[in-house]
């Protein structure tokens, strides 16, 4: 008996996760996953098509939905989290919150991820302490944006074993694969960095070298966007002789992608919300019994297929390396110790152990160490409700940085999400 608990259940991307979840049941042992949200239409969508799902694998899996979270948490050996504070209207305002002071309107940095941040940390701190109460020994494994943030926070904060997920890596190892005609099982990655600011430093696949063929298949890549934004990714790809993330680009390229954001008509937050009309037209329908071929529009490529390898991984000791967040303690010695970072792990039964890192080479310490800086300030912001600290995480943020304006941002920010952010009331104004 197993059961998986999944706060932020009435997600577009559920169907993906339950194909994966049933598709490895038996080495799982999985018998519930119960579904929470506060969204009962969607969460009614997504249950009765997850049932469907299990019915057409032939599977003694339950699917239970509920919008108590603290249900779907009491008694689960993982509890995965991939909720929006705010839905996709607080996303969109955040976009648009950076537009508006020509700075970048991107939901994961910046300005926007620093509001979707703040939104977020107390909503997962408040399932890390029911699951302290009612999962013992459980694995909270974080998939919210911004993930890394999010991981830190519960870290610092909680005592519930923690693991922040991505698909990014687990995409570069795929790609990496199809490009090399590799078998994806023999990829490594010699990556080192933060959620969403992290570079690919090395890549062998079958124990050979081949860094040098993959990283001219991602500097292709960016070129073949047709976007003045991607050749310059291309170039710097090739100069610096490492693989960036591909949020690198907000920081390599600024005015070349705050330029190219102004220019689209919506932002990607308004694009998403029609792709999830059309998913959800496709969920209802009674007659579907699998994740529909739309899913793909929504982005997250191999999300479901991170999840299970690490839950796999952790129940069997499997002992397989993959990328993923997890405390410092001293393996890049440039970063403070208790802060979160994303790197290559063995996974055992006990939790991911990091491989060792090889000293940041100078082209890239500068911009992790400051971003961290950031990240601390912005965990401390949130779990406290610390508004000195929300103002020096956006001063220093290298795409805000500007004294003259993050006070008025951060007066924005908390007006804008005051519903989510009982911690700060009457913290307006407080530092000036």
């Amino acid at each position: 008996m197993r059961k998986i608990g999944v706060i932020g259940g009435g997600s577009s991307y559920t169907p993906e996760l339950l194909e994966g979840l049933l598709a490895r049941r038996e080495v799982l042992k999985v018998t519930e996953v119960v579904l929470a949200d506060i969204n009962a239409e969607r969460l009614e969508i997504l249950g009765a098509l997850g049932t469907r799902m299990a019915e057409k694998a032939g599977a003694s899996v339950r699917i239970r939905t509920t919008l108590n979270p603290a249900e779907a948490v009491e008694g689960a050996s993982f509890v995965i989290t991939q909720f929006r504070a705010g839905g996709m209207a607080a996303r969109i305002r955040d976009e648009k919150l950076g537009l508006r002071h020509n700075l970048i309107g991107q939901e994961t940095t910046g300005v926007g991820g620093f509001a979707k941040a703040l939104r977020t940390i107390p909503i997962l701190l408040s399932v890390a302490r029911e699951m302290e109460k009612s999962a013992p020994g459980g694995w909270l494994i974080n998939f919210t944006n911004p993930a890394g943030i999010i991981t830190e926070a519960a870290l610092k904060h909680s005592s519930v074993p923690v693991i922040g997920l991505c698909n990014i890596p687990i995409g570069y190892v795929m790609a990496a694969a199809k490009e090399l005609q590799a078998d994806p099982a023999t990829i490594r990655l010699d990556s080192v960095g933060l959620n969403h600011l992290s570079w690919v430093r090395g890549l062998t696949a079958g124990g050979m070298d081949r860094f040098a063929e993959f990283r001219e298949a991602v500097a292709r890549e960016f070129e073949e966007e047709g976007k003045p934004s991607g050749r310059e990714m291309a170039r710097w790809t090739r100069y610096h002789g490492l693989v960036p993330n591909y949020y690198l680009q907000y920081y390599y390229c600024t005015q070349l992608m705050l330029e190219e954001l102004r220019a689209k008509p919506k932002t990607r937050g308004e694009e998403v919300v029609e792709v999830e009309r059309t998913l959800f037209e496709k969920y209802r329908d009674p007659n579907l019994r699998e994740k529909p071929k739309e899913l793909e529009k929504r982005g997250g490529a191999f999300y479901s297929t991170a999840a299970i390898n690490l839950i796999e991984s952790l129940l069997t000791d499997k002992r397989d390396v993959q990328v993923v967040n997890v405390r410092n303690n001293g393996t890049v010695p440039e970063l403070p110790p208790e802060v979160a970072i994303e790197v290559p792990c063995e996974i055992r039964k006990e939790g991911p152990v990091p491989l060792p890192q090889r000293p940041l080479e100078p082209e890239i310490r500068g911009l992790l160490q400051v971003v961290k800086a950031y990240e601390e300030l912005t965990v401390e912001a949130g779990a406290k409700g610390d508004r000195r600290a929300a103002t020096l995480a956006l001063s220093v943020h290298p795409l805000v940085r500007r004294i003259d304006l993050v006070e008025k941002l951060v007066d924005e920010v908390l007006d804008e999400n005051r519903e989510f952010l009982p911690a700060f009331a009457g913290s307006r104004h407080e530092v000036r």
